[in-house]
């Protein structure tokens, strides 16, 4: 048996080389079907979409979508995951919450698609209304609750935040109305800011 000489790496073998592209296509075909589904998702609606269109736009077979998720229940959930990776509001200055929030929204309403397509599936379908109400609720109520002057009205306080949020965005990114979608960031900011600060900071009416 001949011997490698020291530091010489290990040859790669057919077993090594499947072990670790194995896992990358799987990731890579994963992504393929989440962009498909919510594109299809957002386009034709939670009803309409099937299996077998998701799988086509993969440009896969529809029994790998089965494979991966089960039926199109499992689908959309995994499709509608999102995080909206809010800021700490509790470490912004207070006078400067309302911006803060507004700004961050944009942000990431503009760097991933799929809050717009949740958002087309959420004025459609009650599954999509469900899973919108469940990222709001679980992920802005917390922060809100951090800031407000009374944390019991915190829920009340996140749904007229959430009222403003997705108002803009179903104008600017769904709808385009010109006005809205014509809108620098800068000059959104600057209306809905106040808006949201007094929801979040001022006394209840």
């Amino acid at each position: 048996m001949t011997e490698r000489p020291a530091g010489t790496p290990a040859p790669t073998t057919a077993s090594t080389t499947a072990s670790t592209t194995a896992p990358r296509r799987s990731d890579a075909t994963r992504a393929a079907i989440l962009r498909a589904a919510r594109d299809r998702f957002a386009a034709d609606g939670y009803e309409r979409a099937t299996i077998r269109a998701i799988a086509r736009e993969a440009g896969i077979d529809a029994s790998m979508v089965m494979r991966y998720y089960g039926n199109k229940e499992g689908l959309f959930a995994a499709a509608s995951e999102f995080e909206l990776r809010l800021p700490d509001l509790a470490a912004v200055p207070r006078a400067e919450v309302g911006a803060a929030l507004v700004g961050h929204f944009l942000a990431r309403w503009e760097q991933d698609g799929t809050l717009t397509a949740l958002l087309r599936v959420g004025v459609t379908n009650e599954a999509g209304a469900a899973r919108m109400q469940h990222i709001f609720r679980e992920q802005l109520g917390p922060v809100v609750a951090r800031v407000c002057p009374v944390p019991g009205q915190a829920p009340r306080r996140a749904a007229l935040v959430a009222a403003q949020i997705l108002g803009m965005a179903l104008a600017r990114y769904v709808l385009r109305l010109p006005p809205a979608a014509a809108m620098s960031r800068d000059e959104v900011v600057a209306w809905l800011g106040p808006t949201v600060q007094r929801y979040l900071t001022a006394d209840a009416p």
